[in-house]
């Protein structure tokens, strides 16, 4: 018997951008980080959303959201009119589920889901889809210039001029491609 072996999940600090890092490099060899529905259970729960099972049709769902948050975000970066078909399936998910924002013994907010259901989850991801794409939270919509991955984040930073979605990732692999290339260019000076 053999284990499946998936890829990492990218943390983040927004619950609907990191949401929608379930699938990274868009524009280039995309790369699904929750192939099965197992490991949107675990995405979910690594996120305090833990939840008892998943169907397939509730992974499709989960998906359909994730492409809708992504559309509406990337809208809202390009300061585009929202997609219509995007902006319902969030609202739809938002008010189909049961979830309540509770405090935690830190003065922190946590959701508490009303069942263990995946729906109730969904609800709480694109609740919070809502707050960032309609400006309710201080920060500015932005997509990664890496031209592979153009995934959609949320910029808290002081500038709101941050052009990566994960430094780790997308900055570094662009750092590198721009060392290598001024290595090549001094060593093989024009001539």
């Amino acid at each position: 018997m053999s284990v499946a072996h998936y890829p990492e999940f990218r943390p983040g600090k927004v619950l609907a951008t990191s949401f929608t890092a379930t699938l990274t490099e868009r524009c280039g060899e995309r790369l699904e980080r929750i192939p099965v529905p197992s490991r949107l259970v675990d995405w979910l729960e690594g996120n305090g959303l833990t939840v008892d099972s998943c169907t397939e049709s509730q992974l499709d769902h989960a998906r359909e959201l994730r492409e809708s948050i992504h559309a509406a975000a990337t809208a809202a970066a390009n300061q585009d009119p929202l997609p219509p078909a995007a902006v319902r399936v969030i609202n739809d998910c938002s008010t189909r589920g049961a979830a309540s924002p509770i405090l935690d013994s830190s003065g922190g907010q946590l959701w508490q889901l009303r069942s263990a259901h995946v729906e109730d989850a969904l609800s709480v991801i694109a609740a919070d889809a809502v707050s960032i794409i309609s400006g309710e939270r201080e920060g500015r919509m932005a997509l990664c210039a890496s031209p592979t991955c153009r995934a959609a984040f949320f910029d808290t930073s002081r500038s709101r001029t941050r052009r990566w979605c994960d430094m780790n990732t997308c900055g570094n692999r662009e750092k590198k491609a721009r060392f290598l290339a001024n290595k090549r260019h001094t060593s093989n000076p024009a001539g």
